[in-house]
């Protein structure tokens, strides 16, 4: 039986540890301790932490792993590159891991690639990044440089800002500098895609649904198909292309961040593993192919081909979340079961009795919500049965949201 090396335990990976259970290998896990619900599906847990790229080696050395690999998370990359070369495995390389893993680095590599981006430089301490700024020019984005989940990211309008920013970067950081971009303009977009022996053989462009918490930005949600001129389509494959092959990303799922403007693709960020907050889960639903099965094939070195329906039906996932902190005084199963019934799938991260926080980043969520929906109201509609059948500290999410 092969062995699987799965790094992360944590809902985003959760669906990844079933998907290598139903193909029948051994699941092999590897998280940092904590009430992470992977744990209990694999079949062997090891409590390290994915960045301790020595520790997992030893790991996958001592099981003889045939493959490594994650979902929805960039934390682990650099390790899963690491092993990969020094096991001789299949996935991303160790130097496009690293490219990847360092959002600065990421952006210099997209410039000498001939990748369209935003205008970006590194800070290592507030005055630098307000000198960015006044370099850049107004509105700009500062970010961590390693970090996912648009944790350690704030839009900032005017200079009194970038300090509070640079701190909020530097607190999710591992580095001791941020980096200082351009706020591009259009509508963010978001492209999954598979890359395989040097050639994108897959590629899915797909709508965002954003919250504004504040002056950060956080994905909520995703929406399939996403519809662009001819023109625009090409440039999103092109921009693809040359972002993968600058990073030199290969065997691997690939995610990006970026923004259409008119026929114009300005790429944001590129991550070598898939996308989250149910990218994998609308994929396998709108093309018709298990996107997860996918992603553990590349890291076995098997062959992945993506058969793709032609009868693609619309589709829509949201983030179950509060916009303020508490507790979950009440949820209605049958009610949730009902809509289950209709096709809705739901599921929920907690309990009721369990504390949850407001909404500042990607993990700050209650659940998800997955829906064959064609446009924003029936989704909307749905979200709102959803929400009723929830309450924190006695208040239905309905109703706190406004959608009551």
């Amino acid at each position: 039986m092969k062995k699987i090396l799965i790094m992360g335990a944590g809902i985003y990976q959760v669906p990844l540890i079933k998907a290598a259970k139903r193909l029948g290998l051994h699941t092999i896990v590897a998280s940092i301790p904590g009430n992470y619900p992977g744990f209990e599906l694999a079949d062997q847990v090891y409590y390290i932490n994915t960045t301790d790229q020595e520790a997992i080696l030893e790991v996958a050395r001592k099981e003889g792993i045939s493959g490594i690999c994650t979902a929805g998370t960039d934390v682990a990359v650099a390790t899963i590159g690491y092993v990969n070369q020094e096991l001789g495995l299949s996935g991303v390389s160790r130097e496009a891991a690293r490219k990847t893993s360092d959002k600065t680095l990421m952006q210099d590599t997209f410039k000498e690639g001939g990748v369209d981006s935003a205008k970006h430089v590194k800070a290592d301490s507030p005055e630098a990044a307000r000198k960015a700024a006044e370099e850049i020019g107004y509105p700009v984005v500062v970010k961590c440089v390693d970090s996912s989940g648009s944790r350690g990211i704030s839009i900032v309008e005017r200079e009194e800002e970038l300090g509070p920013a640079f701190a909020d970067a530097l607190k999710y950081s591992r580095r001791s500098y941020a980096l200082v971009e351009e706020k591009l303009q259009g509508r963010e977009i978001g492209i999954d895609g598979i890359v395989q022996d040097g050639e994108l053989i897959f590629m899915a462009p797909h709508q965002k649904a954003v919250y504004v918490n504040g002056e950060t930005v956080i994905t909520a949600g995703h929406d399939f198909p996403y519809e662009g001129s001819e023109t625009l389509m090409k440039e999103i494959f092109r921009q693809t292309e040359l972002a993968v092959r600058a990073l030199g990303l290969d065997n691997c799922a690939v995610n990006l961040d970026a923004f259409a403007d008119g026929d114009r693709l300005h790429v944001i960020e590129i991550g070598g593993r898939s996308g989250a907050t149910c990218i994998p889960e609308l994929i396998s639903m709108h093309y018709g192919f298990d996107y997860y099965e996918a992603i553990l094939d590349l890291a076995l070195g098997q062959k992945v081909t993506c058969p793709q329906k032609e009868d693609r039906v619309p589709c829509k996932a949201r983030l179950i979340m509060s916009p303020k902190s508490g507790v979950l005084t009440r949820i209605d199963h049958q009610g949730i079961g009902k809509l289950r019934d209709e096709g809705v799938q739901i599921g929920l991260d907690y309990e009721k009795g369990m504390a949850i926080e407001a909404m500042r980043n990607g993990t700050d969520r209650i659940g998800q919500v997955i829906a064959s929906a064609s446009d924003e109201a029936g989704m909307q509609g749905i979200m709102a049965k959803v929400y009723a059948c929830i309450e924190v500290d006695g208040q239905p999410l309905e109703k706190l949201w406004g959608l009551a």
